[in-house]
């Protein structure tokens, strides 16, 4: 998946059907003049449904697709044959999708599980025919229920990305090259920041052919929560990870401090985010020798494990996907 075709925020505009109006007819037939009523009812106006699909990443299908409108329900006619239902128009999107009022800004509800459905806006219920309106003393009613009109409305789709492990850290951390090493995935990679625009998910074949999912969220910088940065349009996506692994370069002018800054961020733009599992890893560690890294780990953070390890000295890597996997099965 390319930067320019992630997408993980659209909105559309979705109308349902409208129900088909109820039939006004009398059954005539040879030697049968008042044979009384015999109006069908109209059908069901086609929903607009959302569903889950595991194989989708991203919005992006949705972003030229932003009206989708299902078909009216056909009415009912005579011998109390009921009106055809509309047909149902159908929106796959990601595990892990929000949908919002586009008004009120209110959450609706969200699809995490592959194959889920929920109706977006139900479609109009069908007249009821003259036949449900008959009588003792009312038995040729001449008239049926129109049907019901369709909901018209527009809604903001966000996409929180479900991943096992969340990677949060400086631009230029290190964590595109720790992605593009431990998995498939090919992030742009450069010496400059802010290199990552767009979050990227990659899948890291474990021991004994397990496997977890990974996502490299672009940079963070201090004054992310309050919109500073690139970093602050995507930690959204860290509240669906089951662990936080920071990332800090063992060239940083303070370890410590870096990582209380990271940490700082994630508080103030949720602090629910703090009750996840931790994992603080040194990056670059091919720069350091072993006295060096020992007097770092002597200045580590107490509260938290650690471990070093270097992407491009290919070091360290196992012991920190052991880790990984010993924190999501705990």
């Amino acid at each position: 998946m390319t930067e320019g075709n992630f997408v993980d925020y659209v909105k559309v505009f979705a109308a349902s059907g409208n129900g088909g109006g109820g039939s006004v007819h009398l059954h005539r037939e040879k030697f049968i003049t008042k044979g009384g009523p015999d109006g069908g009812d109209g059908g069901r106006g086609g929903h607009v449904i959302l569903r889950g699909n595991s194989n989708l990443w991203t919005l992006l299908h949705l972003k030229f697709r932003k009206h989708t409108k299902a078909t009216h329900g056909g009415h009912g006619s005579k011998s109390r044959s009921t009106g055809k239902d509309g047909e149902d128009q159908f929106l796959d999107v990601p595990l892990g999708t929000i949908v919002k009022d586009a008004d009120t800004n209110e959450v609706i509800f969200e699809i995490t599980e592959n194959g889920e459905e929920k109706i977006l806006v139900e479609g109009g219920m069908g007249g009821l025919g003259n036949w449900n309106f008959r009588t003792s003393t009312n038995q040729t009613p001449r008239y049926a229920q129109p049907g019901i009109p369709g909901i018209e409305k527009w809604f903001l789709l966000e996409l929180k990305l479900l991943a096992d492990v969340g990677l949060v850290g400086f631009p230029n951390a290190g964590k595109s090259t720790l992605l593009s090493v431990i998995t498939s995935a090919k992030p742009k990679i450069a010496d400059y920041a802010f290199t990552t625009l767009k979050p990227n998910l990659g899948i890291v074949s474990h021991r004994e052919f397990q496997s977890f999912v990974v996502a490299d969220i672009p940079g963070i910088i201090e004054g992310a929560s309050e919109g500073k940065g690139l970093g602050y349009r995507f930690l959204r996506h860290i509240e669906r990870n089951s662990i936080l692994l920071f990332l800090v370069p063992a060239d940083s002018n303070d370890i410590n401090k870096e990582y209380e800054i990271l940490l700082n961020e994630l508080k103030l733009h949720n602090p629910e985010l703090l009750d996840k599992s931790r994992l603080l890893a040194i990056s670059k560690t091919d720069l350091l020798d072993a006295e060096l890294i020992a007097e770092i780990e002597a200045e580590l953070p107490k509260d938290v494990q650690h471990l070093f390890f270097s992407s491009i000295a290919q070091t360290g890597l196992d012991p920190l996907k052991d880790k990984l996997w010993a924190l999501l099965n705990a």
